[in-house]
C-alpha cells in the first residue's frame, strides 16, 4: 500500500477524503477499517463517517470479519460494491468484445463477437450497442452502471474519445466515444489498448507495487505499448507516446502501413502464427492452447516460427530496456503465450543485447489478468470520474 494518497480530516476537502477511502478499497481490495484508518491518516471517527458516507452512495459494503484469536472487538471489513460496474468494449479487426467490470476488478461478463471483416467505426459502435443491449437483462435492477471504457488499437484524443488513427481498423479521425454514447445512453471514455492495459497490470496485476514498467500487448490490430515512469503514465505531449509496434527491428523487413521498413508488428504478429497453425481466427486463450498443444507436438514448422518471432521481440524489448529502464516488462495477448512457450528464452536474449546496467534489474513476465486485461483497462477508464468524485 506504498504510494497513496494522504487523507486529511478537514471538512473542506471531504471529496478528497471520499475519493481517498474509495480508491483504496477499489485497488487493494477488502480492507479492515482499522487497516484504512492506517492507510490515510484520518482518525477512526473521520473513517467511519466516510465509510458510512460510500455505504449509503451505493459504493461500497461493510461486513464482520473472520473470526480470530485477537483480544478485542475486530474491525468491520470494507468492500467496494461489485454490483458497481462499468462496461468495457474492445473492437478488433477480427471481432468486437464487450466486457461488465465491477468496481471490486471483477470481470462479470466478457463477450467476443466474431466478424468477418474489418468493421468500420459504424459497424462497431452498431455491434457494441446490440451486445450492450443484449446484456442488460442479467445486469439486474441492483446494478449500477457508470459508463463504458473503450479500448482502441490505435491513437485516442482522451479529451474526446475521438480516434485519430487505428490504421488496421482503417479508422481515422472517427468521434467513435461519442457515436457509442448516443447509441447506448451511456457516457464513453475512450483510450489507447495498449496504455489501459499497463494501467490495469500496474493496478491489479503483474506490475503490482512497480513504479517502472513497460507493458507491451499483442493483438490482431498489432502491437502496442504503454509505459509507467515513477508510479505515472508515460503519454507523451498528445497521449500517443507507447507506438512499439513501430520500432525498427529489421532493416531489411517489409513496408509497414505506417510507411517505414522492418517495424516490429510487420515481424511480430498474430495472423503470422495464425497462418503457421492453419487457423483463421483465434482469440488470445485459444491460440495460445493451440500454440502450446502444436509446440509440444514438434511441429517444425509452428517452433521455427516461434522462434522467429521471439528474436525480434528481443530485439524491440531491447530498445525498450536501454530507453526506458524499467523494472518490469509485461507482455499480453499472444506476445504472453509466446513468452510462455519458454520463459527463459526471452529475458536471456534482451539480457544479452541490452545494456547491461539496464537489464540487470530487468524482470520480463506475462501479464497474469490474461485475457481480462484490456476489459479491466477501459472498465478503469470509465470508473474514473466516480473515484475522483463519489458523491458527484
Amino acid at each position: 500500500m506504498n504510494g497513496r494518497a494522504t487523507g486529511t480530516n478537514l471538512d473542506t476537502v471531504r471529496r478528497h477524503n471520499l475519493s481517498t477511502v474509495l480508491g483504496i478499497v477499489h485497488r487493494e481490495g477488502p480492507l479492515a477499517r482499522s487497516a484504512l484508518t492506517q492507510a490515510t491518516g484520518l482518525n477512526r471517527s473521520t473513517v467511519g463517517a466516510l465509510v458510512g458516507e460510500l455505504a449509503e452512495l451505493g459504493l461500497v459494503q461493510e461486513r464482520e470479519p473472520e473470526l480470530s484469536n485477537r483480544v478485542g472487538r475486530p474491525s468491520p471489513v470494507v468492500a467496494a460494491d461489485g454490483r458497481v460496474v462499468a462496461i468495457a468494449v474492445n473492437p478488433e479487426i477480427d471481432a468486437v468484445t464487450v466486457g461488465v467490470v465491477g468496481l471490486d476488478a471483477v470481470v462479470h461478463r466478457r463477450v467476443r463477437y466474431p466478424i468477418g471483416h474489418i468493421p468500420s467505426a459504424a459497424e462497431a459502435v452498431a455491434v457494441a450497442g446490440a451486445v450492450i443491449d443484449g446484456l442488460r437483462p442479467s445486469l439486474g435492477d441492483a446494478t449500477r452502471v457508470t459508463g463504458i471504457g473503450v479500448a482502441v488499437p490505435g491513437l485516442v484524443r482522451e479529451d474526446d474519445g475521438v480516434v485519430r488513427l487505428a490504421p488496421h481498423l482503417q479508422w481515422r479521425e472517427e468521434p467513435f466515444a461519442a457515436e457509442l454514447s448516443a447509441a447506448t445512453g451511456y457516457p464513453v471514455l475512450a483510450a489507447n489498448d495498449a496504455s489501459l492495459g499497463a494501467n490495469a497490470e500496474r493496478l491489479f496485476g503483474a506490475g503490482r507495487g512497480a513504479s517502472d514498467l513497460v507493458y507491451v500487448n499483442g493483438g490482431a490490430s498489432g502491437i502496442g505499448a504503454g509505459v509507467i515512469v515513477s508510479g505515472a503514465p508515460l503519454t507523451g505531449i498528445s497521449g500517443y507516446a507507447g507506438e512499439l509496434g513501430h520500432t525498427l527491428v529489421n532493416s531489411a523487413g517489409v513496408r509497414c502501413h505506417c510507411g517505414a521498413i522492418g517495424c516490429l508488428e510487420t515481424e511480430v504478429s498474430q495472423s503470422a502464427l495464425l497462418r503457421v497453425l492453419g487457423m483463421d481466427a483465434a482469440d488470445a486463450d485459444e491460440l495460445e492452447r493451440a500454440l502450446s498443444a502444436a509446440v509440444a507436438a514438434g511441429d517444425e514448422a509452428v517452433i521455427a516460427e516461434v522462434e522467429r518471432q521471439t528474436g525480434f521481440l528481443a530485439t524491440a524489448l531491447r530498445t525498450a530496456t536501454n530507453v526506458f529502464d524499467p523494472q518490469l516488462i509485461v507482455l499480453g495477448g499472444f506476445l504472453g503465450a509466446l513468452h510462455g512457450l519458454d520463459p527463459e528464452r526471452l529475458p536471456r536474449l534482451v539480457g544479452e543485447q541490452a545494456l547491461a546496467a539496464s537489464a540487470e534489474r530487468l524482470s520480463i513476465v506475462r501479464s497474469e489478468l490474461g485475457s481480462d486485461i484490456l476489459m479491466i483497462g477501459a472498465a478503469e477508464l470509465a470508473f474514473r470520474p466516480l473515484l475522483a468524485d463519489p458523491a458527484g
